[in-house]
């Protein structure tokens, strides 16, 4: 099997470049998904509720983490997108397939935080 002509540097350098590769994602995501950036408006709103609740630490985590784990999916739907409109924009059974699963797992995700906030916010 060929290596990828794309892989770069090892040691601190690989590091270096993975996380501007990161920054750059996220630029991506910030400008060209709208999704992105609502699930962003809604982190910037409920992150910060979560730490100003009186809860515990455990609780704090679980909120935090499934706010989180929604713009995580976010980024993976939206470059499963990405890479199939790369491939082709026609209409076919199985890019429709891609798209619709990468949706469903950030409605999965989005259930999650209700769930999760729910029962931490009427459990007590």
């Amino acid at each position: 099997m060929q290596e990828s002509p794309f892989k770069g540097k090892t040691g601190p350098q690989r590091i270096v470049n993975a996380l501007l590769y990161s920054v750059d994602g996220l630029k991506a995501a910030l400008r060209y998904e709208d999704a992105f950036r609502q699930e962003m408006w809604l982190s910037a709103a409920l992150i910060p509720l979560a730490l100003y609740l009186e809860h515990g630490a455990v609780q704090r985590v679980i909120m935090i983490g499934s706010v989180l784990l929604v713009l995580i999916v976010e980024l993976l739907n939206s470059a499963v997108e990405a890479a199939v409109d790369r491939i082709s924009f026609e209409h076919h059974h199985l890019i429709k397939r891609a798209k619709d699963m990468g949706s469903a797992a950030v409605l999965i995700s989005l259930l999650n935080v209700c769930m999760a906030w729910g029962l931490i916010l009427l459990g007590n």
